[in-house]
């Protein structure tokens, strides 16, 4: 049997249990594991990465849906628990295991934004569980409500994901049309967010990344046909409220909307919104968003803009970050603006490039100065275009572990035993997908 909230998430009246390991993954272990006959450490680590969001974090709901938090917190988070699973998208086409934990992820997400689609994280039922009691239009589902523009793109990027590794269509239903419109009418609104926006979030006694200046309204900004955010995927706050990253995830995410629409639905009106709305912010981005930057001598982009003249330039461990656009398909990793950003984002020129004895690279204010981010080594690696490049980024991430033989948020570039978040499935995902990705690059396993 199966209760239905009153804002329209299907609950579970049995209890949740947790997914034994489908044959896909136990098999992928098998062979990653001879492939790095040589390498046991590196090969530990991988069989502690790869099923740890399945282990740990990820249960099955009777109604059909899975719920998968992001390790040591118990919210389950739309852009985490996407990234999570990311690595098993592709064995979805042969394990029907995998396809029931994956829709099942594409399904509650989709409920949660019916929900709020200004929340960032939700709760497993509506018990009023939160971070803190901040002063925003909440309810009892949502576990936070700083309002992020990737959290609506992760789960666009899965089921589209999904789908082509597939071909299943079933989670393309009418929960799902309904929240694309949502989707596509709350960028339409924070396009113009001062006059437009009924988002506000504050909260109080906290560090300033963690509210909103002038009233919970944030920074002023003038349209420009890109989108408001109100903060960046580490969960603090924009400096200006275009994020770039973020617009041009979100141009990809739309084009990933349009092509459900025209090919699954034969929906020509959400079809059209989705690619309009793509090319004005494509408009935007190229008007505002990429700067000439004298010292490399050619264009770059910002991280963020105001749409008044000012750029903040940086790039941050989280993703979607400048780093990340090749792999999330905002562009291709020879580019010749992104290769002009992503020298500099790996310099001193990105305040948060941090560099020690043991490893250099991207780290966050969102955790102490001078830690460096497992998220930022992996996502370094799976951009690169060099395997020299690649093969120092994998010895890195196996010297930092702490000797845990997990990855970590932050940690110390000269101390790795000193970290943040032992237990965080994200970044143990994005790394079982690097180091799969170079063990194909390299030719060490094959498919």
């Amino acid at each position: 049997m199966e209760e239905v909230d009153r804002t329209g998430i299907r609950r579970a009246t049995a209890s949740q249990r947790a997914p034994k390991r489908p044959a896909a993954i136990v098999d992928l272990l098998a062979r990653v594991d001879a492939a790095l006959a040589d390498r046991p450490r590196l090969a530990g680590q991988f069989r502690n990465c790869l099923p740890n969001t399945l282990d740990t974090t990820t249960e099955l709901h009777d109604d059909g849906s899975t719920y998968v938090f992001t390790g040591d917190i118990p919210a389950m988070w739309l852009r985490d628990s996407s990234a999570q699973v990311s690595p098993y998208v592709p064995l979805a086409a042969q394990d029907g295991d995998v396809r029931r934990i994956i829709a099942g992820v594409i399904r509650r997400q989709i409920g949660y934004i019916l929900i709020d689609p200004y929340a960032n994280a939700f709760n497993r039922t509506a018990n009023g569980a939160c971070w803190a009691a901040d002063e925003t239009a909440t309810n009892d589902w949502v576990w936070e409500r700083k309002y992020e523009i990737d959290s609506l793109c992760y789960p666009l990027r899965l089921a589209h994901r999904y789908w082509q590794a597939t071909g299943d269509t079933a989670v393309f239903d009418e929960d799902f049309r309904r929240a694309a419109g949502v989707i596509l009418d709350l960028w339409r609104t924070e396009q113009d967010h001062v006059e437009r926006s009924p988002y506000r979030f504050q909260r109080r006694d906290c560090p300033p990344g963690d509210t909103l200046s002038h009233d919970g309204l944030g920074a002023p900004v003038a349209p420009t046909g890109m989108t408001w955010s109100g903060f960046r995927p580490s969960d603090d706050a924009c400096r200006y409220g275009y994020l770039v990253p973020s617009n041009l995830f979100a141009m990809v995410t739309l084009g990933h909307l349009g092509e459900i629409a025209r090919t699954v639905w034969g929906d020509e009106r959400i079809m059209t919104q989705a690619e309009g709305l793509a090319a004005e912010i494509d408009a935007g981005l190229r008007a505002h968003a990429v700067i000439e930057d004298e010292a490399i001598g050619g264009p770059v982009y910002a991280y963020e803009v105001d749409g008044f003249g000012n750029h903040h330039f940086m790039d941050d461990a989280n993703v979607p970050s400048l780093l990340s656009l090749p792999y999330l398909g905002a562009c291709t990793a020879d580019d010749e603006i992104y290769q002009n950003t992503r020298r500099l984002i790996l310099s001193a020129r990105n305040p948060y490039y941090y560099a020690g004895t043991q490893a250099c690279g991207i780290g966050s204010p969102h955790t102490p100065a001078g830690y460096v981010w497992h998220i930022s080594l992996s996502m370094q690696g799976l951009t690169s275009t060099s395997v020299d490049e690649m093969d120092g980024l994998i010895d890195m991430l196996e010297r930092t572990d702490g000797g845990t033989g997990y990855m970590h948020e932050g940690f110390h570039p000269d101390d790795p035993a000193t970290f943040t978040r032992e237990w965080f499935a994200w970044s143990n995902s994005l790394f079982a997908e690097f180091v799969l990705h170079w063990l194909r690059t390299t030719g060490k396993l094959v498919a």
